[in-house]
């Protein structure tokens, strides 16, 4: 690993952020109209896509508020992997009426785009000046994030990811404006998930769980959430794709999902987020996917730096014991992270359909786009480009 730069975890005063409200359980979302009034809001924007609003969960969320005497207006066209165009779009609808808050009523992508609108409604601009390495605390708009999908934990973080389809970047934006004044986490939303959707999105929640607790500024605080997360995803994630409707391990992988989701809030994600980035804005791959084709290969490139670390992701998943060392735990991580992909039917990027003369040409490009995220910073090796170009190549058909 010539040139690569071992991490030491952060020891010095660290931040933590969570939500004012969490309502956390099945039926949670119904509760939305009392969180309103208890925040003094009562002309939200509901944030969420075609799928939910022809599904009627749209509907049934509408007539809770109505019980509450609150009308909303609902803004449906948001798109997977949200762009810098499919924001505008929302936010001149937005602008047409004098909305107090925003919803957003979905999975990571209409979470991600309420927060997004929230912070332009009110600053202005375009999504391009909020982007890394600027930190956006000054609060836009309430946010109040209600998840319908377990796995992207955007309903308690401080982040938000715009694509700009001009160039095919993923932007990360960061800071406590985008951090939701409450969500409500009820599992009962994920029940009707689909076994794609259901294990890209759990990959992705465990990722951001192994991710923030190896980070270079892992905590205290947030290896608490990390390894409770861990713990709750590893034995439900099977759970949950061979039986849809499992509702103790639907309500674990949510919970799960959530932790995780505080966990790199406060401690950041790192290299298998600054490579996926990239594979989503210029291959259209969906971000939970693009984490899983990575987390095996990034895990045991990033591993000889964090041992004890790495260990103890393996132990809270329940693969290695107490007594066991931690090589010999660490490859047990690994091999059960790459189980879990065959298990999961995790495509590599090959197999996924991507044109390998493309692939190839962009890697440099996708590199540079990863280190400039700020994410690899953040891993316990900080790698070169020529490090990151390798990995590139080596997942595209492990």
């Amino acid at each position: 690993m010539a040139g690569a730069m071992p991490r030491r975890i952060c020891s010095m005063v660290s931040q933590a952020a969570l939500p004012r409200l969490l309502r956390i359980g099945g039926g949670a979302s119904g509760e939305l109209g009392a969180i309103l009034d208890s925040l003094g809001l009562s002309r939200p924007l509901i944030v969420t896509d075609d799928f939910l609003l022809k599904s009627g969960k749209v509907e049934m969320l509408i007539d809770g508020l109505r019980r509450s005497a609150i009308e909303a207006r609902v803004f449906a066209d948001t798109v997977p992997e949200p762009t810098a165009a499919s924001i505008e779009a929302a936010l001149a609808f937005q602008q047409e009426a004098d909305h107090d808050c925003v919803v957003g009523f979905g999975g990571g992508s209409p979470i991600d785009s309420a927060k997004a609108i929230a912070v332009l409604a009110v600053h202005g601009g375009r999504c391009a000046d909020y982007k890394a390495p600027h930190v956006q605390d000054a609060a836009g708009l309430p946010i109040i994030a209600i998840p319908t999908t377990a796995g992207t934990g955007s309903e308690a973080t401080r982040f938000t990811i715009v694509t700009d389809e001009t160039t095919d970047e993923k932007m990360l934006c960061a800071g406590l404006a985008y951090l939701p004044v409450a969500a409500l986490v009820d599992y009962e939303l994920t029940l009707t998930m689909p076994p794609r959707l259901t294990a890209d999105t759990g990959i992705d929640a465990l990722t951001h769980g192994i991710e923030a607790y190896v980070s270079a500024k892992a905590n205290p605080f947030s290896d608490i959430f990390a390894l409770s997360a861990i713990k709750a995803i590893a034995p439900n994630l099977r759970r949950v794709w061979n039986d849809p409707e499992d509702r103790v391990a639907r309500e674990a992988m949510m919970l799960g999902s959530m932790q995780a989701g505080i966990a790199f809030s406060n401690a950041s994600v790192a290299l298998v987020h600054g490579m996926s980035r990239p594979i989503g804005a210029h291959f259209h791959v969906p971000h939970g996917l693009s984490n899983a084709m990575l987390l095996p290969t990034v895990t045991a490139f990033s591993a000889p730096a964090a041992l004890a670390r790495y260990a103890q992701c393996a132990r809270a998943m329940d693969i290695a014991g107490a007594d066991e060392g931690e090589q010999g735990a660490i490859g047990r991580l690994v091999d059960e992270l790459a189980r879990i992909n065959e298990e999961l039917e995790v495509p590599s990027p090959q197999a996924f359909g991507i044109d390998p003369e493309r692939w190839s040409a962009l890697i440099p490009v996708m590199a540079e786009q990863a280190l400039a995220s700020g994410s690899p910073g953040n891993n316990p090796i900080v790698p070169t480009a020529e490090q990151i170009q390798g990995l590139y190549r080596q997942v595209w058909n492990p």
